[in-house]
């Protein structure tokens, strides 16, 4: 073969080359029409999503001195755990001072109780004294006609009469005061009684509320309590975040918004794990407002001076918390949020309000019936007639 021959079957070569090559970019570019057409336009992603969860603030519920912290930052607590326990002595004494007052409470209705009879006796030795002085008086009479005796008689007779009615009528006033103080109510349902059993009550609570128990169980985080500080109701103490309640906010444009439905699947992709792992979720709604109308400052646009910004809206993710169980997450973490937009036909803001609590703290309950039964045993005792 010659020289020009050669270089003839090179350029030949070279022009299907290139043909080839042409030929694969356009197929590429066709096949890459084609998926974003079919798969990419059905998908929204962001990187702009960061792990969300609960912060479960501990307070205490009644005042103390802080004796004894058993949980400390990064550690496991379970719900129902006592974690603070607070100096018992006031509320013992405060509990022995409730008693008291409902035992004299129970006393002093018992009296009443007692009184009633009293008056009731009393009414009944005033209608004698009132028979027996018109008795007199009928007696007199007579006598008074006939001269037997003097008029100045009679007139006491008479005057004994309305004497013995007027301490009756006290008598029956007394009575009715007496009655009206317990009518229709028994010794142990009598409001002083009930009222006393509340204090005695609420004094009992606050004895096991000197134990600061864990609500959730989780991880103990933002500890600012110390041991001999005096802590009031409400004061937050720690912070207890349950890691198996995380979600993820992923914040996208509002531009991106038009497809995405609650009820939409999702994968995720944490930076502390990078590709490897991925997390399964779903749309749980969206947040009525942007991110920047939630603001402590929102932004004023009604200036001179405006710049369009796009804004962006929080769609909430849900977890799959057996994943979360394999790769644990921490709140504040970044997430990639890419959502399959495929299905439009679920709400485009959220769910109603679901019929069962979102969440619930067992823990938290007290023993009322204990405490109930402590406050009978009480009003027992000291309506035994001695």
């Amino acid at each position: 073969m010659t020289t020009h021959q050669n270089v003839e079957h090179l350029a030949k070569k070279r022009r299907l080359a290139l043909i080839g090559m042409t030929l694969l970019f356009v197929m590429a570019g066709i096949l890459y029409v084609v998926y974003s057409m079919r798969v990419l336009s059905k998908r929204e992603q962001t990187d702009n999503a960061y792990v969300g969860g609960n912060l479960v603030t501990l307070s205490s519920q009644v005042t103390g001195i802080v004796s004894e912290i058993r949980a400390d930052e990064t550690q496991l607590v379970k719900a129902g755990a006592n974690v603070i326990k607070l100096d018992p002595v006031d509320a013992d004494v405060a509990l022995a001072e409730a008693e008291a007052r409902l035992g004299a409470a129970v006393r002093q209705q018992r009296e009443h109780y007692v009184s009633v009879a009293q008056y009731e006796a009393t009414v009944q030795l005033r209608k004698l004294a009132l028979q027996e002085a018109k008795d007199d008086l009928e007696r007199r009479l007579p006598l008074a006609a006939d001269h037997t005796l003097s008029g100045e008689d009679v007139a006491h007779a008479r005057q004994a009469v309305k004497n013995a009615q007027a301490a009756l009528d006290v008598a029956l006033k007394q009575a009715d005061a007496a009655r009206a103080s317990i009518a229709g109510v028994t010794l142990a349902s009598h409001p002083s009684v009930l009222a006393a059993k509340a204090e005695f009550i609420q004094a009992w609570l606050a004895v096991r509320r000197n134990a600061i128990i864990a609500p959730v169980s989780g991880y103990v985080a933002k500890r600012s309590v110390q041991a001999g500080s005096r802590v009031t109701p409400g004061t937050p103490l720690m912070s207890i975040v349950p890691l198996d309640q995380l979600w993820v906010d992923a914040n996208f444009k509002e531009s991106e918004l038009k497809n995405i439905r609650v009820g939409q699947p999702a994968i995720l992709e944490a930076d502390m794990y990078g590709g490897k792992v991925e997390y399964h979720g779903k749309v749980l709604g969206l947040s009525p407002g942007t991110g920047s109308a939630f603001s402590l400052l929102p932004a004023q646009n009604a200036t001179g001076n405006w710049i369009k910004v796009v804004q962006r809206v929080p769609v909430r993710i849900a977890l799959d918390s057996a994943e979360l169980a394999r790769n644990p997450l921490r709140i504040g973490l970044s997430m990639v949020a890419t959502i399959d937009t495929s299905n439009t036909d679920g709400p485009m803001l959220g769910v109603p309000m679901p019929a069962m609590p979102v969440y619930s703290a067992q823990a938290l309950s007290q023993p009322l019936n204990e405490a109930e039964s402590a406050a009978e045993a009480v009003i027992a005792k000291n309506s035994i007639q001695g």
